[in-house]
């Protein structure tokens, strides 16, 4: 079999297991029957027994069986939302989905990723590696490009935009976007992470890649209006997000975090629909900002 087909096959059956939770071989095999993969062929347990071990070893996921015969993922943290895991396999699940939609493809619109995928390629290999990067990039706005040797700490992907988290000599982090990068060399120098660094916690107190520990991190109660009440509960803009109380046609939402551009960004793109009620300094400034732009359309 192609190694393309197993792929599909593997990312299919985690995917499946994910779902449900827990689940017997008889169950899996109902649903595999269902789809054009299976060319009516049901999972032997010597055929399921060597995807398991074939998952575990291509993906980092163990699928183990319970006293009730049903399978499921054993460690739950690898599918959280922000796991490259849970990533990668939820990314092939919908490719595959896409893929079984013969005729269907001209119905189903897809966002595109600008492609930088020898840079990340490098960048990956410069982390495995522990090895330094030389960057040549240049800012928006900026025609003059600035030039750094970074230690590759983490890269990110926010808005279908990949960016780079970097350590300068100097000992501080710099973020930047794989689009706005002219020229990038892996060095042969090497560098020793920080052990107690955490990419999940460095950006936790943050709504997207902007970072400056320089503002402190503020508790906001944001009031959501209509529809907008359903969009947030269904997709929280942070993880410190917390329903506080509900009116006759609102909701007030808790967020901590620190107020950085992006997240004043993504405030003013729900217009009329969600209002910062407090902090009193967080309301002046998205006051400010939307003056701003009502001076700018005169």
């Amino acid at each position: 079999m192609k190694a393309s087909a197993l792929l599909k096959k593997y990312v299919w059956l985690v995917d499946t297991i994910r779902r449900t939770g827990r689940i017997t071989l008889r169950e899996i095999n109902d649903r595999w029957l269902l789809t054009d993969m299976s060319n009516d062929i049901p999972f032997s347990r010597t055929t399921f027994r060597r995807h398991r071990q074939e998952v575990e070893e291509m993906f980092g996921i163990l699928i183990n069986c319970d006293a009730e015969n049903r399978y499921y993922i054993d460690d739950p943290s690898l599918m959280s939302n922000d796991s490259v895991p849970r990533w990668m396999l939820s990314t092939l699940a919908v490719s595959n989905i896409v893929s079984e939609a013969r005729g269907l493809h001209d119905r189903i619109l897809l966002e595109s990723i600008p492609s930088e995928s020898e840079q990340l390629r490098m960048v990956v290999e410069a982390m495995q590696g522990n090895l330094r990067v030389a960057v040549t990039y240049r800012r928006y706005g900026s025609s003059t490009p600035q030039q750094w040797t970074l230690d590759p700490y983490c890269i990110k992907l926010f808005r279908r935009r990949w960016y780079l988290l970097g350590r300068s000599a100097k000992g501080g982090f710099i973020v930047l976007s794989f689009d706005r990068i002219m020229h990038l060399d892996v060095t042969d120098d090497t560098f020793s992470i920080d052990p107690a660094f955490d990419a999940q916690a460095y950006f936790s107190e943050y709504y997207g890649v902007m970072t400056d520990d320089r503002l402190p991190v503020q508790r906001m109660v944001l009031r959501a209006y209509g529809n907008e009440r359903h969009a947030m509960r269904d997709l929280p803009i942070h993880p410190s997000q917390r329903e506080l109380k509900e009116g006759d046609d609102y909701v007030d939402f808790e967020v901590r975090l620190h107020p950085t551009h992006d997240f004043f960004a993504q405030i003013l793109s729900r217009g009329r629909w969600l209002k910062v009620m407090s902090p009193n300094s967080i309301v002046h400034e998205i006051n400010q900002l939307l003056h701003e732009a009502v001076e700018s359309y005169k």
